[in-house]
């Protein structure tokens, strides 16, 4: 009696450890942190990042203007300039960094401008009606990017989301709401609810 008792509970802690285990990879993310990245979100342009699509115009030097993609290490290869680092910077600091680089070595006083032509596009999976690849738009939150996906199944989770930013190690829950905003590169899945 006692041996089946023990195999019982081995097993039932073995389940224990199975879920947490399941479950280790995703956190949550505070109401404060969830405030900030809204905030941030509204107030500022993302970052370039790899798989971002640009447009660099030279003025008075069309040779060196064209449009460029940025390549999985993080950096544009251009004429004269060479190799520029420029995921992870703002339009503006890339704009500097190629004046400075052009500067330096051909152009007296180079004007450049960055524009971003698509960025990074966005990930959902789960469930939704339509998963796969979708691109990146300007002003896109949670719940637009899932009618771009055609909507929920009737398995999805009616309150949380799985969120994994390209600069995070894992993916973090979020409540199902209209004023988590969705980034270029985001992996978005939809849970199936608990019933």
């Amino acid at each position: 009696m006692i041996g089946r008792s023990f195999r019982c509970a081995v097993l039932l802690m073995g389940f224990a450890v199975a879920s947490c285990e399941v479950g280790a990879n995703v956190g949550s993310i505070s109401l404060q942190d969830q405030q900030k990245m809204i905030e941030l979100a509204a107030t500022t342009a993302p970052n370039l990042q790899r798989g971002d699509k640009i447009k660099i115009t030279v003025f008075g030097e069309d040779r060196l203007s064209g449009e460029y993609e940025i390549d999985p290490a993080g950096f544009v290869s251009l004429p004269l300039a060479g190799t520029v680092k420029a995921a992870g910077l703002s339009k503006l600091d890339l704009e500097k960094a190629l004046a400075a680089r052009f500067k330096s070595q051909y152009l007296r006083d180079p004007k450049v401008t960055v524009d971003v032509i698509s960025f990074k596009p966005f990930y959902i999976l789960g469930e939704v009606s339509k998963p796969g690849e979708y691109p990146f738009k300007s002003g896109l939150n949670l719940l637009s990017a899932i009618a771009l996906a055609g909507g929920t199944t009737y398995r999805a989770s009616q309150s949380t989301v799985l969120i994994k930013h390209s600069s995070d190690e894992d993916f973090m829950e979020y409540p199902l709401s209209p004023s988590i905003p969705v980034v270029p590169g985001d992996l978005i899945r939809i849970p199936e609810r608990y019933f």
